[in-house]
C-alpha cells in the first residue's frame, strides 16, 4: 500500500476532502425540514445552533490536535451556517415573489382602467 492510499483511509482526510460536499448535503437536509411543512426543526433552533456551532469551532476547535476532530467541528459549522440561509433566502424569495405578483396585478388592473373608454 502507498503512503497517498494509506492518507486517504484516515478518516480526518477523508473528511477534509469531502467536507464541503458533506455539508452541503446536511444543509439541504436541514433545510428541508426547516421550510417544508410541518416544520420538523423550528427556525430559533437552526440559528441558535449554528451560532453554537461557529463559535464552537472558532473558539475550540480549530486548535485540535486531531484532524479527525477538526474536520468534523468544520463539517459541523459550515453545515449550519449554510442551514440558516435556507429559511432567511426562502423568506425573500417568498417576498420578491409575492411583491411581484402584487405588481403584475397592479398594473394589469391600471392598464385595463385607462384602456376603458368613457361611456355615455
Amino acid at each position: 500500500m502507498s503512503t497517498d492510499a494509506h492518507a486517504l483511509s484516515r478518516p480526518g482526510n477523508y473528511l477534509r476532502q469531502h467536507r464541503m460536499r458533506v455539508s452541503l448535503w446536511i444543509a439541504v437536509v436541514e433545510g428541508f425540514l426547516v421550510i417544508v411543512p410541518p416544520h420538523v426543526i423550528p427556525k430559533l433552533a437552526v440559528y441558535v445552533l449554528a451560532g453554537i456551532a461557529l463559535a464552537f469551532w472558532f473558539l475550540v476547535a480549530r486548535n485540535y490536535r486531531s484532524n479527525t476532530g477538526r474536520q468534523t467541528s468544520w463539517i459541523f459549522a459550515a453545515s449550519q451556517a449554510l442551514a440558516v440561509l435556507v429559511p432567511i433566502v426562502w423568506a425573500i424569495t417568498k417576498l420578491v415573489v409575492a411583491i411581484a405578483i402584487v405588481a403584475v396585478i397592479a398594473a394589469v388592473a391600471l392598464y385595463f382602467l385607462f384602456s376603458e373608454r368613457n361611456k355615455p
